[in-house]
């Protein structure tokens, strides 16, 4: 399995790329395979042709599963990770299953990652299949918040890959 972080906030190796390793890390059992930390791609991420960036594109379209993630800014994922997400294109990501994240200051925009990053995804033809997941980022480590998430999203994710799936007379003869 392929497993990828996608980390959309300007400053590296945040608490945002921490949070995305470690939900993908409780999610999968390991660490991510790979991290992109979009701002390391730079000025490339401007135009179209740059070979990080195809290269941290590919990555994604080959992920069997990528974590997304955001810091909020005025309400929504940066706009880092929109020039990111500008070259992949529409229909790309399928086969994909993608975890929209973000990280706010507060509870106020709590339904930013179903309702901005979510579709996005989608659109871009990733499976989406558990609720975004909304940390603050004061404590986006709290295991109390962190667990009834993944005690939930984690069989999502593991049905969608065909992990755990019971064997049907079909499948079995």
């Amino acid at each position: 399995m392929s497993t990828l972080a996608v980390v959309g906030n300007p400053k590296p190796r945040s608490r945002t790329r921490a949070a995305a390793e470690s939900v993908l890390e409780r999610l999968t059992g390991a660490p991510p395979d790979r991290v992109v930390d979009v701002i390391d791609l730079g000025a490339g991420l401007l135009g179209w042709g740059d070979p990080a960036v195809e290269d941290a594109v590919r990555a994604l379209r080959e992920a069997e599963v990528a974590v997304v993630a955001s810091p909020t800014y005025k309400g929504t994922y940066t706009g880092l990770l929109k020039l990111f997400l500008d070259q992949v294109g529409t229909g790309d990501l399928a086969g994909v299953v993608a975890v929209p994240l973000m990280l706010g200051g507060g509870p106020a925009h709590a339904l930013a990652p179903d309702l901005l990053l979510k579709p996005v995804l989608t659109e871009l033809g990733a499976t989406t299949p558990t609720r975004g997941l909304y940390l603050i980022d004061r404590s986006w480590d709290d295991p109390a918040v962190l667990d009834p998430w993944v005690a939930t999203a984690g069989p999502q994710v593991a049905a969608t890959r065909g992990v755990g799936r019971p064997v049907s007379p079909a499948d079995a003869g």
